[in-house]
């Protein structure tokens, strides 16, 4: 048997070890699933993608596996700076799972929303995917991508934060004007092209992609070759790209909680959020993940309907 086939066939044996090790799968909404609901959709080629789709980007959650059975998988709900982020029963999503330099991708929906009891204390919030029958193992030069879909990450711009205490007059200006252009102010696209945002103080930027969210942080990935700034510096400034959904990047602070160089040589770092200083922006942060993830739905509902 080819190694490669060998390796796709022990994909279930793999799902269980992760959940013994009370390890996580990365979830992403499924924007190019076909909403028609026949049999074999989860074949549809990029090229029957939404118009808009080469302009979308996929944002990843991790989750903790909660548990399975040989109809479904239990994960725990997804969440954004302490707030749940609610999936409907019937959302289609694109799931990964990585072991070492093994990566395996399949496409599922959400069959609803559970709560998983934890002993005496409050149950936790989570919801029930369907187990799927298509597995395919992603090749390693593109972890992200296998024959029925692409997750394209979104874009990260990020500053070595030289003083957590001047990020609040940044954090204002961001959210002000985030809120102005979902409120259609007169001159809005000029103001994001001229790009004319107020920065906390900090070093010389650089450029990364956002591979996972979290209920209270992120992981980024920089590509090998580019400088992070000062070694000193363990916090960032960081500009989240999800445009068009979000008229303008959310930015916030990012401690740097821990490090990691893949086999490629690329950089991934964890970051933890930090509102110390500006507690407010985690609920407006919040929110619009929360925007993001509705919307989503919102198009995929129309076009079912449609």
């Amino acid at each position: 048997m080819p190694a490669s086939r060998s390796r796709t066939e022990r994909w279930r044996e793999c799902l269980d070890q992760v959940y013994e090790r009370n390890g996580g799968l990365e979830i992403s909404l499924d924007r190019n699933e076909n909403p028609t609901g026949v049999q074999g959709a989860s074949h549809q080629s990029l090229a029957d993608s939404p118009a808009n789709a080469n302009e979308d980007t996929d944002l990843i959650w991790r989750v903790r596996i909660l548990g399975l059975n040989d109809e479904h998988i239990v994960i725990e709900q997804p969440g954004a700076m302490g707030q749940s982020v609610r999936l409907e029963a019937g959302t289609p999503l694109v799931v990964g799972m990585t072991i070492g330099q093994n990566r395996w991708m399949f496409r599922t929906t959400v069959q609803g929303a559970m709560e998983v009891a934890q002993g005496h204390a409050r149950p936790l919030p989570a919801i029930r995917i369907a187990m799927p029958t298509n597995v395919e193992r992603c090749q390693r030069r593109n972890f992200y991508r296998m024959s029925t879909v692409e997750l394209r990450l979104p874009q990260v711009q990020c500053w070595p934060l030289l003083d957590l205490t001047s990020v609040v007059a940044a954090e204002v200006a961001n959210r002000a004007m985030i809120i102005d252009l979902q409120n259609g102010a007169s001159g809005s696209t000029a103001w994001i092209n001229s790009d004319p945002l107020v920065l906390p103080e900090v070093g010389p930027p650089f450029k990364a992609k956002l591979v996972n969210i979290g209920g209270g942080g992120a992981g980024i990935l920089v590509e090998r070759g580019v400088s992070v700034g000062p070694d000193h510096s363990r916090a960032l400034w960081v500009r989240i790209d999800l445009r068009p959904h979000i008229p303008a990047p959310i930015a916030m602070t990012g401690k740097i909680s821990h490090t990691h160089i893949d086999s490629a040589q690329n950089m991934y770092l964890g970051l933890a959020f930090d509102f110390s200083f500006h507690t407010s922006h985690r609920d407006f942060v919040a929110s619009q993940i929360c925007q993001y993830v509705l919307s989503h739905q919102r198009e995929y509902a129309q076009r079912r309907a449609g």
